[in-house]
């Protein structure tokens, strides 16, 4: 599908990093849009609609602990900035602990990934098991962006079994039951990108999926040795 692409008119701190573009198809009526897709989720949805806005486009959203923990729930494509440019902006990055730049720098990706993440997880969602209809005009869009569309495939990327959508609804104290997760944990990209049980991304961590199966594997082929 070919995109309007036109600049979006920018606000905030870090309009000059990154454009914000239009993902209407070109050659649309009315005025631009950059979450076209989204439309349903943010009227009947919202708490749906915004995670998906937040995890696609910004690193991590919980609450920092300590001033030296870095920014919270900034652009991912800020952090693809040198320190010198991100001193600019009142970012510090020597002044952070080690394993805090790994962690800002690892959730880094690019404007036109991140809107790429949003598409899919969109796409996702509408074949959750409960979701809701698809409108039409939003069933062509996703479909032309990512592929068909299958009514209850969404399953969770780790544990592989059905995610319900109604489990959107049940996050408590921030807390939620359904979490954005990636095949690599340092891939932020359309491609490596899904929804899993909270229970299991926890349980993945900072290990590729690979890694992960193989962990388990060593535990259980251990486990069967010792009831031998």
């Amino acid at each position: 599908m070919a995109l309007c692409n036109r600049d979006l008119t920018l606000r905030g701190k870090y309009k000059e990093i990154a454009k914000k573009t239009c993902h209407l198809h070109s050659g649309h009526d009315g005025r631009c849009e950059e979450f076209p897709y989204l439309s349903d989720f943010s009227i009947n949805h919202p708490r749906v609609a915004n995670k998906i806005k937040r995890d696609s486009t910004k690193t991590t959203g919980a609450a920092w602990s300590s001033e030296d923990a870095g920014p919270n729930r900034i652009d991912r494509w800020v952090m693809l900035q040198s320190d010198e440019t991100l001193l600019n902006y009142g970012i510090n990055m020597a002044g952070l602990k080690p394993g805090v730049i790994a962690k800002l720098r690892e959730k880094s990706a690019t404007y036109e990934d991140c809107m790429s993440v949003a598409v899919k997880l969109t796409w996702l969602a509408y074949q959750m098991p409960d979701a809701p209809a698809c409108p039409e005009s939003i069933k062509v869009y996703l479909e032309a962006r990512i592929g068909t569309m299958r009514a209850n495939s969404t399953t969770c990327i780790i544990c592989r079994s059905p995610l319900s959508f109604s489990l959107f609804e049940n996050a408590q104290r921030g807390k939620a039951e359904i979490e954005t997760a990636h095949s690599s944990p340092r891939e932020h990209n359309e491609r490596n990108v899904g929804f899993a049980h909270r229970e299991c991304n926890i349980a993945q961590g900072n290990k590729t999926l690979d890694q992960f199966y193989d962990w388990i594997l060593g535990i259980s082929n251990r486990i069967g040795k010792e009831k031998i």
